[in-house]
């Protein structure tokens, strides 16, 4: 039989569709589990191209003192707009401490801080200009980072040295707004209400590289990704317990954001230590823009939230995760799942695999009520809606069950080993949402008590074993196919 052209061109096509469905398709185990290959998105996550460019910028050539009191905000940025103006390059600094309010970075640059080199935040809110972004799930005004690195391309921050938020004065101002906020019923608002510095904001930029950095003491969140493509952060090392407990110093924040690789990273903190986002309530809903595509391997929790959190900013979405090969020691939360009944959002199609977990509360934890206080909001009489801040009425937007239920399903957690946890297992739905289709395979997790499942449906156990110091079962609740 003889072949026209048009023929062997389907023929082809056939056969590399048949290829790429090797890479991303399911296959059925012997064990009745549906394991996946790694995907062919995996390969693509990170940045593609970095700065190439090795002429040299030094700070101290345009007027930066190294003296560790000296404001030299205008000096470091002067250094890297000419670093930018001539083509791209690398902006380095002489040894010693540099304070600094907030720099912004352009495309082409290499910001390098070598050891013995400590960039130091700070400590006046009004050396971080107001800008446009978004914060915890909301888009607002709010002061910029430290170092910025806004709707660029090709940027590099590397090098053995310190970034010092110096964040203790913003900590502070954040437990004094507490103790005024949670007695009047706004708890909900004080995040907002306290302007606090991120340490490093990449936003709406593309192929930007973090390497070998020391973060310590930020503000608030340490490093946001957000509305970015094609982003590694790869062996930073963050330290927020310095001196005292940062409220809210998140350790990597990936929000709204593609692409994304995270390795090789040791964090300390006092929120979540690795965490996916995507916005809040109506107005995340309203953005909609989902994180995907995002691997975080090789990586260490110690203190903090999670050593990987899935929310509570679920409203865009969440899928196409990979979490590998990584440690959570003394960390709250091993997996983490979380979100509210007004923040909607799917999360799905999440691959965690072999992970150890030493002394964390909850080895995996779902929670679709996650923190009522904060997640929900309600303007109290006292206060006039004509008067409160536009901010404060897009979070009072009221949000409709068929928008506001989130969905969390089609996640594999397999090869997890917990020693001396709290908790094994804390799986809690919505009986209007229940957890859908969870595989879990070869864990095996020593624990005080062993925990509860409830609103769950179809969950598959393979090798699972849970031992409870108080001899108790799994408690499951309302659910459906979910059997030991």
């Amino acid at each position: 039989m003889k072949f026209i052209k048009s023929d062997l061109s389907k023929l082809f096509a056939i056969a590399a569709l048949l290829v790429l469905m090797a890479f991303t398709y399911p296959v059925t185990s012997n064990s009745g589990f549906t394991k996946y290959q790694t995907p062919g998105w995996v390969k693509e996550v990170g940045a593609k191209t970095v700065p190439t460019e090795k002429k040299i910028f030094k700070v101290n050539s345009y007027g930066a003192v190294n003296d560790g009191k000296t404001m030299n905000t205008k000096f470091i940025q002067k250094a890297i707009d000419a670093c930018a103006a001539n083509g791209g390059g690398i902006v380095v600094f002489d040894t010693g401490e540099y304070v600094t309010g907030s720099l912004f970075l352009k495309s082409g640059v290499t910001l390098k801080i070598d050891k013995n080199v400590k960039i130091l935040g700070s400590q006046d809110i009004n050396d971080y200009p107001i800008i446009k972004t978004r914060v915890a799930g909301i888009e607002m005004p709010w002061p910029a980072a430290l170092i910025n690195v806004l709707d660029q391309k090709k940027v590099a921050i590397t090098g053995d040295g310190i970034i010092d938020g110096r964040g203790k004065p913003f900590w502070d101002k954040y437990w004094a707004m507490r103790k005024v906020y949670d007695p009047k019923g706004i708890r909900w608002a004080a995040d907002y209400d306290c302007r606090r510095p991120r340490l490093l904001l990449i936003s709406g930029s593309e192929n930007i590289t973090l390497k070998g950095l020391h973060l310590q003491r930020s503000g608030f969140w340490t490093v946001h990704v957000l509305y970015s493509k094609h982003i590694t952060v790869d062996g930073i090392t963050i330290q927020n317990n310095i001196g005292g407990h940062g409220p809210s110093t998140d350790g990597i924040d990936i929000d709204s954001s593609t692409y994304i690789l995270v390795e090789n990273c040791d964090i300390d903190c006092n929120d979540d230590d690795f965490c996916l986002k995507a916005g809040r309530d109506a107005d995340g809903l309203r953005v909609n823009r989902p994180t995907e595509y995002v691997v975080i391997r090789h990586c260490i929790a110690r203190k903090g939230g999670g050593l990987c959190t899935f929310g509570s900013e679920t409203s865009g979405g969440i899928r196409h995760v990979l979490v590998e090969n990584s440690t959570a020691i003394g960390t709250s939360n091993g997996v983490n799942f979380k979100s509210a009944f007004t923040r909607g959002g799917t999360v799905e199609d999440i691959n965690i695999e072999n992970l150890k977990m030493e002394k964390v509360n909850t080895a995996i934890n779902l929670n679709l009520n996650w923190n009522p206080n904060y997640s929900y909001t309600t303007l109290p009489g006292e206060y006039n809606y004509d008067s409160i801040p536009a901010y404060w009425k897009v979070m009072l937007e009221k949000v409709p069950a068929s928008k506001g239920t989130p969905t969390i399903q089609n996640v594999d957690i397999s090869n997890i080993t917990g020693t001396d946890c709290k908790t094994a297992i804390n799986a809690v739905g919505m009986s209007t949402s229940p957890l859908k289709n969870f595989e879990l395979k070869n864990i095996k997790i020593s624990a005080n008590s062993a925990g509860k499942i409830e609103h769950a449906k179809d969950w598959r156990f393979d090798n699972v074993s849970i031992k409870a110091k108080d001899n108790s079962k799994l408690d499951i609740e309302d659910a459906m196919n979910v059997k030991l």
